[in-house]
């Protein structure tokens, strides 16, 4: 941009997207996405067509049941993702952790910084590592930690402030272990699949892993991105949205926005996932 010298990526990385908004910098050339500084206005489709899941019906002896389960298995095959409703999780309780995770990033920068990673490293507070030559940087800043296996965890990079932060995650992660059964059970059974198939496969010492994202507003939003197009290599992966909409998922050469519904979670499938779905569907065509 004219009258801004562009920094390497390493230098940018060492700064927070945060501490850029507060001095009133504008994005410079690493965290450029959209060169011509356009937005190009496409008719968005409709986000209602992302499948909604009722997990308290997959339990039920009733025919909903199976109607349910004949969404699911559609969901799985169709879209690669779907929102999970009556989970069992209060939506008192995910209101908590978000508010733990807005109470973190809202703290001066030097206390955040206690937790910070370094440039090329990967857990910790910060930015992504330095991505592939040609990509841009996300216009972001997150905290990732190792939350299970315990024996993993790194505390120094767990936040002590605020107060309720530790507390808060370890029951989060405690309930996560249990969604995670729930659903990987219901999946597999949507499936025609042996109920534990999927757990087998993750193994009893299944590692989670949690990534809080914060999106500073931006000078220049049609220059940047908070996060690029991406897919996870993970078994998969569970969103929890706050109440501003901005998620897109990619299907059929399109993008959706995925709504913000304030007690779902969004289960998306992570490239390991659909490297299963494909070999038991050959595996099945082949017997």
């Amino acid at each position: 941009m004219a009258g801004v010298s562009a920094l390497p990526a390493k230098i940018l990385l060492s700064k927070r997207v945060q501490e850029m908004v507060l001095n009133d910098e504008e994005p410079q050339k690493p965290y450029i996405s959209r060169h011509d500084g356009t937005i190009e206005v496409i008719p968005s489709p409709p986000s209602d067509l992302i499948p909604i899941i009722d997990l308290s019906l997959l339990s039920s002896s009733e025919p909903c049941s199976a109607q349910e389960l004949q969404r699911l298995r559609s969901a799985l095959c169709s879209w690669g993702c779907f929102q999970a409703t009556g989970h069992g999780i209060p939506k008192s309780f995910l209101d908590k952790i978000r508010q733990v995770a807005r109470d973190f990033f809202e703290q001066p920068m030097e206390e955040k910084k206690r937790h910070a990673k370094g440039v090329e490293e990967f857990e910790g507070y910060g930015a992504d590592p330095v991505p592939a030559e040609g990509q841009s940087l996300d216009w972001s800043d997150r905290l990732f930690l190792n939350v299970y296996p315990e024996d993993r965890r790194k505390h120094e990079f767990w936040p002590e402030n605020p107060k309720s932060f530790r507390e808060v995650l370890e029951e989060y992660t405690s309930r996560m272990q249990i969604f995670t059964e729930l659903v990987s059970k219901a999946m597999a059974k949507s499936l025609n699949l042996e109920a534990d198939c999927f757990l087998n496969q993750f193994g009893e010492q299944a590692t989670l892993k949690a990534r809080f994202n914060y999106y500073s507003r931006c000078q220049r939003p049609d220059l940047v991105l908070g996060l690029r197009s991406h897919a996870d290599g993970s078994g998969y992966t569970i969103i929890l949205q706050d109440d501003v909409e901005g998620l897109q998922v990619f299907n059929d050469e399109q993008w959706f926005t995925v709504p913000a519904i304030s007690d779902a979670l969004l289960v998306l499938m992570g490239d390991q996932m659909e490297v299963w779905l494909m070999l038991l569907y050959y595996m099945i065509l082949t017997v």
